[in-house]
C-alpha cells in the first residue's frame, strides 16, 4: 500500500471516530427561575459534572444518577454531564426572572387591562393593549423598582373625545345711596344796629358776591359787608330789615346696578381664561442710574374669568374658578407729579367647588350696609322750643350694596355643521344682500332693436 493511500485511510478513520463521539453527545434546553433549584434524573451513572458559569448555575451530584441545579443569578450557563459509558449530555440553562409576582401585582392593580410580562436577559418587557397612555405609564412605574430595566411595549387605545365644559357666571351688584341734610344760617347786616351771623359751620359751599347793608342809628350811612361762603340751597334777604337767611334742606337718592354674565368653554382638565375690558396707563418712577425717569406701565381692568374644570367619575364637575369684575374709580384716584392715576374698584372671588351638571352655586355674596350721621348745634340756642331747630344742622347718609356671584357648569356639545349658529340679536341687518342696478333705458332699447334685426 502506498504512503498516500495509507494517509487517506487514517484520515477517514479519524473522521469516523469523531462522528461516533458526536453521536454520543446530547443537548437539552432548560429554563429556570432565578433563586430556584432543579433536579435532573440522569439515566446512567454520572462520572463528572462541569458548569460554564458557576455564578449563574451551580451543579451538584446528589447521587450517582441525580444532579441538583441551583439558579443563583440571571444569565445563561452550560452544564456538561459525563456518564460511565462515555456519553456526554449538554444542558443549556437560561436563568430568568421570577415573573409570577409581577404578573399577580399587575393583575391586581389593573384588573381590566390586558398586560403581559416577558423576560429578556436583565430586562422585563410589558406587552399587551391598555385603555390609555396613563395606564401604560402607571404600569411601567409600578414594575420599575422591582427589576433592573423595563421596556414598555404596551399599545394604548386611541383616546376618546374629550368632554367640553361651559361655565356660566353671573355677577349681580346693586348699590343704593340715600342722603339727607338740613341746616340754617342767619346773618344780620344791621338789624338792631348790630351786624352779625349765626350758624353751625357744618356745611361749606362756593363763595358768592359780598352782602352789604346800612346800619340805621345816630351815625347814619354806616354800612356793613359780609363775604358769603355758604349759600346752602335756600337764600333770602330783607334789605329793609337788614336780615338774611340761608337754609339747606336736601335729600338725595342714588342707584347703581351692574349685571355681567361671562360664559367660557374649555376642554375637560384644561384651564381657560378671558378678559373683556382694557388697560389704563400708570406712570412709574425709575430708580438707580435712571433715577427720575418716568416709564408707563399698563394695568388691566374689566370682566375676567379663569377656571379649570375636571369631570369626576361620579359625573360631577369639580373646578377651580376665579371670576373678577373691576372698573376705573376716578373718585379715589391720586395725583402724583401732575399725573392723575385712577384707582380700581374690584370684585374678585377665588374658590374650588364641585357641582353636578346644570346645578348652580352662589360662590360669593356681600351685603354692605353703612350709615353715617353727623349733627352740629349751637349750645343754649339749640334748646329753645320750636325755634331751636334753626340753630341745629344735621347730615345723614346711607349706603347699601349687595353683590351675588353665581356659577353654573354644563357639558357642552359642538354645533353641527348644518345647524343655525347662535349670534347676538342685531337691531339692524349688518350686511344686506347685494342689489343689482337696472340697465339704462337707452341701452336696453338698443339691445331690443338688435334682437329684432
Amino acid at each position: 500500500m502506498s504512503v498516500e493511500i495509507r494517509s487517506n485511510v487514517l484520515r477517514f478513520l479519524g473522521l469516523a471516530a469523531a462522528c461516533a463521539g458526536l453521536a454520543w453527545a446530547q443537548s437539552e434546553e432548560l429554563r429556570v427561575t432565578a433563586g430556584k433549584s432543579l433536579v435532573i434524573d440522569y439515566p446512567a451513572d454520572v462520572v463528572r459534572i462541569s458548569t460554564s458559569n458557576p455564578e449563574v448555575v451551580d451543579a451538584v451530584a446528589v447521587t450517582t444518577r441525580e444532579i441538583l441545579l441551583h439558579a443563583r443569578a440571571l444569565g445563561n450557563s452550560t452544564v456538561v454531564v459525563w456518564s460511565k459509558s462515555g456519553e456526554r449530555t449538554f444542558y443549556n440553562i437560561n436563568v430568568e426572572h421570577n415573573l409570577e409576582p409581577l404578573r399577580r401585582l399587575l393583575k391586581e392593580t389593573f384588573p381590566n387591562e390586558n398586560i403581559q410580562v416577558q423576560a429578556a436577559r436583565d430586562s422585563v418587557s410589558l406587552v399587551g393593549k391598555v385603555s390609555s397612555k396613563e395606564v401604560a405609564d402607571r404600569a411601567t412605574a409600578l414594575v420599575t423598582p422591582l427589576v433592573k430595566s423595563v421596556l414598555n411595549n404596551l399599545e394604548a387605545a386611541a383616546p376618546a373625545v374629550e368632554q367640553q365644559v361651559v361655565l356660566r357666571v353671573k355677577f349681580a351688584e346693586l348699590n343704593r345711596n340715600v342722603s339727607q341734610s338740613f341746616g340754617v344760617n342767619l346773618i344780620s347786616t344791621g338789624l338792631g344796629n348790630t351786624p352779625g351771623s349765626i350758624g353751625t359751620g357744618q356745611f361749606g359751599s362756593p363763595s358768592m358776591p359780598n352782602l352789604r347793608g346800612s346800619i340805621p342809628g345816630k351815625v347814619e350811612g354806616t354800612s356793613s359787608s359780609f363775604s358769603i361762603s355758604d349759600v346752602l340751597n335756600v337764600f333770602a334777604f330783607r334789605p329793609d330789615l337788614n336780615l338774611a337767611g340761608f337754609v339747606r334742606a336736601l335729600q338725595g337718592q342714588g342707584l347703581l346696578q351692574i349685571l355681567a354674565e361671562p360664559n367660557l368653554v374649555t376642554t375637560n382638565g384644561k384651564e381657560a381664561s378671558f378678559l373683556v375690558g382694557g388697560e389704563f396707563p400708570i406712570p412709574v418712577m425709575q430708580g438707580g442710574s435712571s433715577s427720575g425717569a418716568v416709564t408707563v406701565q399698563f394695568r388691566e381692568f374689566g370682566i375676567r374669568l379663569t377656571f379649570l374644570p375636571q369631570i369626576t367619575a361620579n359625573g360631577t364637575i369639580k373646578m377651580y374658578v376665579k371670576p373678577e369684575v373691576s372698573t376705573i374709580d376716578l373718585a379715589n384716584g391720586v395725583t402724583i407729579s401732575g399725573f392723575n392715576i385712577p384707582a380700581l374698584a374690584t370684585r374678585r372671588m377665588e374658590t374650588n367647588i364641585e357641582l353636578g351638571e346644570g346645578q348652580s352655586f352662589v360662590i360669593g355674596g356681600l351685603i354692605d350696609d353703612r350709615v353715617t350721621e353727623s349733627m352740629s348745634k349751637i349750645p343754649g340756642l339749640a334748646h329753645i322750643p320750636i325755634l331751636g331747630v334753626l340753630f341745629k344742622s344735621r347730615q345723614e347718609s346711607k349706603q347699601r350694596s349687595e353683590l351675588v356671584v353665581m356659577v353654573t357648569p354644563e357639558r357642552a356639545q359642538p354645533v353641527r355643521s348644518g345647524d343655525l349658529k347662535a349670534l347676538p340679536p342685531m337691531p339692524k341687518e349688518f350686511i344686506g344682500p347685494p342689489v343689482s342696478k337696472p340697465a339704462p333705458a337707452a341701452a336696453s332699447g338698443q339691445r331690443g332693436k338688435e334682437k329684432k334685426q
